[in-house]
């Protein structure tokens, strides 16, 4: 009888259908049972108790129709079981069965005639509980391309591991037919896979009876030399009536589809780990160095062994790099490396900094030139001179193993700016398609911080330029004062702002004291400082009183972009040993008196400078005592604001430090710089102290 032939009414009533062909039969909780030509059991499985209710003595050598089918089933019984092992053909279906409690359960079977080496003839019948298999069947069809309709293969091996019996299914998995397994043991049969382990597990099953479920094997058939396949294998030891261990059984589920998919989604989840590292570890930085190091470290070892990063000369200096497709030498710095372990490869890698000239037979040079990736799968002799630098190069790659190059260039904002250069040689994997999108993905994400800190940093030399050739005259020696004064722009490109200072001589032997912060950064900000103080200078020629000039700046400062900034300016007269001070939004100066702590002064603070429409009363000018030896410091807010510490803390450890016993004012300045600058760079600062002579200095 088939797997699609019709039950009696009576059976049909009862619950019982046929299965339909190739429906998967998972090996969970699979009960084993075997009869012989007249219909007892002989085999019995542990799962079968558990399935059936009957223990292994209760069952054995029992007649399996008095034992587990209803009277009415019995004659459909017997006439299967006559067709099956006269015909050999197996029968596939769902049947209701009797258990030991009297209650009825619905059992999905696989049942086939076995031969042994002796031609005796048993009936094998794998057999699971329907709702269970139907509640597996729907949790692995939720899954990628599972095995829910791969052929069991079934094998009884005697207790010397020796193959007994297969199955046409077994004989197909193994692409060895029967006569290939009968008599053999596994290691012998099955020389393709880790039989060692297979038998190890298999004769734990033996001792101690507890059966091994989806035991997990890897191994390549001779019709797939080249790709790895996969079975699930559940081990079940057998015994017979006196409860004698006759074997092993096993049933074998081909599951290569789902160790593929398996190990594809574990390859891709890898992949996507690595760009989320990249996101957030490359470009941590406007510093071209260090952006391309941290992508040399992302992508060590994850993707390669060995990785560099070099970028075209012309990037480097600002200049735009020829445009693709143009041919011949081009001109790289080596920026960075990085390598697993302590590999001598590195040094077949140009050393960080370095420029060269790359011919254009290189690969890296083919590249940039031609603006995609170039893949060498395979290395061979010939290729790794077109990779290394020189024959010593070449030599030293392959005494280190490298089997595979990849080479992607670094394009942002459509132009190329240099290469990724990576290289496998403990990695037994060649680069392949998959490797080359996450590459190309990798570096386009560092490309743009690449150009971003490139742009930053060009930008910074401009400011910087620009800010030196404003603030590059040397003050005057004032009259009736001594003074000291500092200027340290940001370290970061886009904070290179507009602080400054001035020492300007005014008539009647006074000396106007400004400093200044233009609200903002870079260029503009640099260029409104320039205006602002060349506007000052101009304004105290004219002798206006300190109020007066923060007016006119204000006015000025509001045509100007950005239009912010805050300053103090302050005039001081010897004679009268007096300074008056007007204040427009910047932070109050500092008083040293000798023998007095020092005195943060309470001055009206004012309205920064380009507010607008504040009027003349916007700014007040006061009148501070300054006698011989008393000392006025004048800073920006960059030497006293940090992004982690509350501002009244700071201005504590400034005055502390002021406090300290006298130094020169040179010494005081680098003291001052070196205690409150150390890990704040991110803001320029101006820092200008002026120290009062007595009449006889």
């Amino acid at each position: 009888m088939g797997a699609t032939d019709a039950f009696p009414e009576s059976a049909a009533q009862a619950g019982a259908g046929p299965a339909q062909p190739g429906g998967l039969l998972d090996v969970l909780g699979v009960a084993a049972v075997m009869l012989d030509a007249k219909g007892r059991i002989a085999l019995w499985s542990p799962q079968a108790e558990e399935l059936f209710g009957w223990r292994a003595e209760e069952a054995l050598g029992r007649p399996a129709v008095r034992l587990l089918v209803h009277p009415e089933h019995v004659e459909l019984v017997l006439r299967l079981f006559a067709e099956v092992m006269a015909s050999g053909e197996s029968w596939a279906g769902v049947f209701p069965v009797r258990r030991k409690d009297g209650s009825t359960r619905l059992v999905e079977f696989r049942n086939m005639r076995l031969q042994d080496e002796h031609g005796a003839s048993y009936a094998l019948g794998i057999a699971t509980d329907q709702a269970v298999l139907r509640e597996v069947e729907r949790d692995l069809a939720l899954s990628v391309r599972l095995v829910a309709q791969s052929p069991i293969g079934l094998a009884v091996l005697d207790t010397d591991l020796r193959f007994v019996m297969v199955n046409p299914a077994l004989e197909r998995i193994n692409e060895l037919p029967a006569e290939r397994h009968i008599g053999r043991h596994v290691r012998e049969a099955l020389s393709f896979l880790d039989t060692e382990g297979i038998e190890e597990r298999m004769r734990q099953v033996l001792t101690t009876g507890r059966p091994l479920l989806d035991d997990f094997s890897i191994g390549r058939t001779a019709s797939h030399p080249d790709a790895d396949q996969a079975w699930s294998v559940s081990y079940y030891r057998l015994e017979d009536a006196k409860g004698r261990v006759l074997g092993l059984a096993t049933s074998v589920v081909d599951v290569t589809e789902q160790h593929r998919a398996a190990t594809e989604a574990a390859r891709a989840r890898r992949r996507l780990a690595v760009i989320a590292d990249a996101s957030a570890t490359v470009g941590t930085t406007l510093d071209v160095g260090r952006t391309a190091q941290e992508l040399a470290d992302v992508i060590v070892p994850e993707l390669a062994d060995l990785a560099a990063v070099d970028v075209l000369e012309a990037v480097l200096e600002g200049r735009r790099p020829s445009p693709p497709g143009r041919g011949g030498p081009a001109r790289f710095q080596a920026l960075a490396v990085a390598a697993t372990g302590r590999t001598p490869a590195v040094r077949a890698a140009d050393p960080t900094g370095q420029l060269a000239a790359y011919e254009t037979e290189r690969l890296i040079t083919r590249c940039v030139t031609e603006a995609r990736p170039v893949l060498v799968a395979d290395v061979g002799p010939d290729d790794l001179r077109h990779i290394a630098a020189d024959a010593q190069g070449a030599e030293l790659l392959r005494t280190c193993g490298l089997h595979s190059y990849l080479a992607v260039p670094l394009i942002a904002r459509g132009e190329v700016l240099g290469a990724l250069s990576l290289y496998r040689l403990d990695n037994p994997l060649p680069f392949d398609d998959d490797d080359v999108v996450l590459a190309v993905e990798l570096a386009a994400r560092a490309a743009v911080c690449i150009d971003n800190a490139r742009s930053y940093q060009s930008e910074r030399r401009t400011a910087l330029t620009l800010q030196r050739h404003l603030m590059n005259h040397r003050p005057p020696r004032p009259s009736g004062m001594d003074i000291a004064y500092r200027y340290q722009p940001a370290q970061a490109a886009s904070e290179v702002g507009g602080d400054w200072f001035d020492v300007i001589p005014v008539p009647g032997d006074r000396t106007a004291l400004v400093v200044g912060d233009v609200m903002g950064s870079g260029l503009n900000a640099a260029a409104t400082m320039g205006q602002l103080r060349t506007t000052t200078r101009a304004l105290a020629d004219l002798d206006l009183a300190p109020d007066e000039v923060l007016r006119h700046l204000d006015h000025i400062a509001g045509g100007l972009d950005p239009a912010f900034a805050t300053c103090l300016y302050a005039v001081h007269d010897p004679h009268r040993e007096e300074c008056t001070i007007a204040v427009a939004g910047h932070l109050p100066p500092v008083v040293v008196r000798p023998g007095r702590p020092p005195e943060l002064l309470d001055l009206p603070t004012g309205a920064p400078l380009g507010v607008g429409g504040v009027g003349a009363v916007a700014f007040e000018q006061t009148t501070v005592e300054l006698r011989p030896g008393d000392q006025l410091v004048l800073y920006t807010d960059g030497l006293i604001e940090t992004r982690d510490e509350a501002i009244d803390t700071r201005l504590d450890r400034f005055l502390a430090l002021l406090a300290e016993p006298e130094r020169p004012l040179e010494e005081l300045c680098d003291r001052l710089l070196g205690e409150l600058r150390h890990g704040n760079d991110h803001d320029d600062v101006a820092l200008l102290i002026a120290r009062i002579r007595g009449s006889a200095d």
